[in-house]
Formats: C-alpha cells, sequence, structure tokens
C-alpha cells in the first residue's frame, strides 16, 4: 500500500457477517441435505498444542461459489464460505485478496464500514440456507440484528515494521481518513500479541490486522468470538423478553385473586421454558470452542474478548438469569400457596356438607 510505511506484498481482507437463525441446528442433517461443498470446520494449530483443543462440535463450513462483487478499487473473491454452528448461529464469509500493492488498505477499511450491498447479499445467503435446511433449525427465526467484523490478513510483513506505523494501523482498524490524535491511536492499537519473531496480531472492536504466515488458527479465534458476540446479544434480548412476560404474569397474579388456576400454571411452564431454553443456550454457546491447552490462542481470545466487552455481556446475562430463576421461584411460591388454598376450601366446602347432610331429616345418624 504505496501510503503506508510498511511493505505489503500480499493477503486476504475477510469481512464476517454473523446471524441467529435458530435456537439449535442439527449438523449432521444439514450436512447430509447441503449439495455444495462442505468441511467440518477445526482450528490448523501452527504451534503445539493439545488435540481437544477444539470446537465442540465443530462447526460446518460451506463453500459457494460465486460471481465476485466490487466495492470500490477491490473485488471479492469468487467464492464465499458459510460456517453452520450447532447452537444457531451462520457466518457468512467473503474473501477479498490484496494482490495489488497500488491498492490501499484504508481506501478498502471505509468501503467496508456498513458497505450495503454486502449485508444484503449475506442476509439472501442466510435466507437461502434456511430454506435448504428447513426442518433442521429448531425453532427457526432470522435475527434482525447482525455482528460483522473485518480481518485483514497480510503476508510477509516483520512486526518491527508493521509496529512502527501505528498512525496508520489505527485509522484502518476505526476506518478513519483523518488523523487520529495519539490518544486514539494508542488505544487502537494497544491489543496486540506476537508469537514469533514474523508474525503480529492487532485487534480492535471493528476489525483486526494479522501480518505473517499461517495466522489461520488466529482468524478462527476471532471469528467465534464475533460469533459468540452475536449470541451474547441474542441471548440478552431473549432474557429481557422473558423477563417481560415474567413480569406480566406475576404482576397478572397478584391483581387477581380470582383468577383462573389453570392460566397461572401455563405461565408458570411457559417461565420455566424460558428460563431452561436460555441457560441451555448460554452453556452451549461459552462451551463451543475449548481454550485449554494452546495459551497463544487463549491469549488472543481473552484480548478479543477484552475488546467485544463478552465479560460484561456475560455479567449481565447471569445476572437476567439469577433475576429470571428468582421471578420463577415466587412464581412457584405463589402456586403451591394458591393450590393449599384451594385445598383448605375444599375441606371446609366437604366438612360443611357433611355437617348440613348429618341435620337433614330422615338421614341416618351415627
Amino acid at each position: 500500500m504505496e501510503d503506508m510505511g510498511f511493505n505489503v506484498s500480499s493477503g486476504t481482507c475477510y469481512v464476517l457477517f454473523t446471524y441467529d437463525i435458530g435456537l439449535s441446528i442439527n449438523l449432521n442433517e444439514a450436512e447430509r441435505h447441503i449439495t455444495a461443498i462442505k468441511q467440518r470446520s477445526r482450528i490448523r494449530h501452527k504451534r503445539r498444542a493439545p488435540q481437544y483443543f477444539d470446537y465442540r462440535p465443530a462447526p460446518l463450513r460451506v463453500t459457494q461459489g460465486v460471481e465476485p462483487l466490487t466495492l470500490g478499487e477491490f473485488r471479492s473473491a469468487t467464492s464465499v464460505d458459510l460456517v453452520i454452528y450447532d447452537f444457531g448461529a451462520v457466518s457468512v464469509i467473503y474473501s477479498i485478496p490484496l494482490a495489488d500493492p497500488s491498492l490501499r488498505l484504508l481506501n478498502l477499511s471505509q468501503e467496508l464500514y456498513e458497505n450495503v450491498l454486502l449485508l444484503a447479499d449475506s442476509r439472501q445467503r442466510v435466507e437461502d440456507l434456511q430454506k435448504t435446511i428447513e426442518g433442521m433449525v429448531e425453532r427457526p427465526k432470522i435475527s434482525n440484528y447482525v455482528e460483522d467484523y473485518v480481518i485483514f490478513q497480510v503476508n510477509a510483513a516483520a512486526p518491527a515494521d508493521v509496529l512502527s506505523h501505528a498512525q496508520d494501523l489505527a485509522r484502518i482498524l476505526r476506518s478513519e481518513e483523518a488523523v487520529l490524535s495519539e490518544q486514539e491511536v494508542r488505544e487502537a492499537t494497544s491489543h496486540w500479541l506476537s508469537f514469533g519473531k514474523e508474525d503480529v496480531a492487532i485487534i480492535d472492536w471493528n476489525a483486526s490486522l494479522l501480518f505473517g504466515d499461517a495466522m489461520e488458527d488466529v482468524q478462527a479465534v476471532l471469528e467465534f468470538a464475533n460469533v459468540e458476540l452475536l449470541e451474547m446479544r441474542a441471548l440478552d434480548q431473549q432474557l429481557d423478553d422473558a423477563l417481560d412476560q415474567a413480569y406480566n404474569a406475576l404482576s397478572k397474579r397478584i391483581g387477581s385473586r380470582f383468577r383462573r388456576a389453570g392460566s397461572f400454571e401455563t405461565d408458570l411452564r411457559q417461565v420455566a421454558q424460558l428460563q431452561v431454553d436460555s441457560a441451555i443456550l448460554f452453556e452451549r454457546v461459552t462451551n463451543t470452542l475449548k481454550l485449554i491447552g494452546d495459551q497463544y490462542l487463549a491469549r488472543v481470545y481473552r484480548l478479543a474478548s477484552e475488546r467485544f466487552h463478552l465479560a460484561a455481556w456475560d455479567a449481565g446475562i447471569i445476572r437476567k438469569l439469577e433475576t429470571l430463576d428468582s421471578i420463577y421461584g415466587k412464581m412457584a411460591d405463589r402456586a403451591a400457596t394458591r393450590r393449599m388454598e384451594v385445598l383448605e376450601w375444599i375441606i371446609i366446602v366437604l366438612f360443611a356438607i357433611s355437617i348440613i347432610i348429618s341435620l337433614l331429616p330422615g338421614f341416618p345418624k351415627h
């Protein structure tokens, strides 16, 4: 890139759009029904790592041949990857070759920021996929929001040369044409790490810059972190809706002493189902990628988590799950109290009937 102080000979830009399409997906059935090129995604380690450091279960990666899309000075590749996760998420990944040194990364970064063309194309591909695997998605519904992310993977650039041009790097990461302040530059480039002398990863909230060869494992971790952020957003909204329903059910119960008992039992079952669904989804997402063993990739994930504020999302979700559990407990207590009241009234009525019958003329007395 001619305006940059570091040399970029080749590379690829990956543009991610992640959607939530349902509660869960039967990957085995989906794999049998999809006719495009497909494989189970595995993390390709370039460092020593135990075999159990991987996805559980492995997502399904589908490769589709496409017509290249024009993005300013750039053109996308002739294929698009769709990565399908068992907990209901789908990532659409576009590849843009970086083979022409005369083109500028900053131009591409600005072109990709909130790109309407890629957004519309990605959603159409997800809708088509959902039709293909219809019946294999539990509670199918495509989310109205999407989580996008950009990964610039650049080959043959020495870290020492790269890190000395923080201003340029920050502008690419933040998609900013104007010169940034020193404070903003430090913030944009503060989360970086390097394993060897010839590689470096700089991670920000909007994009990441990966310099060096064979960075696929780092890219895979960043892809999953973006998926996790999307699922945390979806789960947070789901819990908000569940809390609203639970509060309304509890309020209606408090406001009506003579409400039909069966309707309250129905509300109780619905709240319990929402609670279980949310807890299961949370566990599926957080346990899909095993981070034990490969310390470098664990550090990559930690930096990405900090950038995406995943810890704050986790804390908020756990708090809402606890609140939902508390509401469920109160509703269960009220339901039990209601049943006891009904039993007491039944006993009183039976006792009264027995007295009345015993006082009737001609009724045998014991």
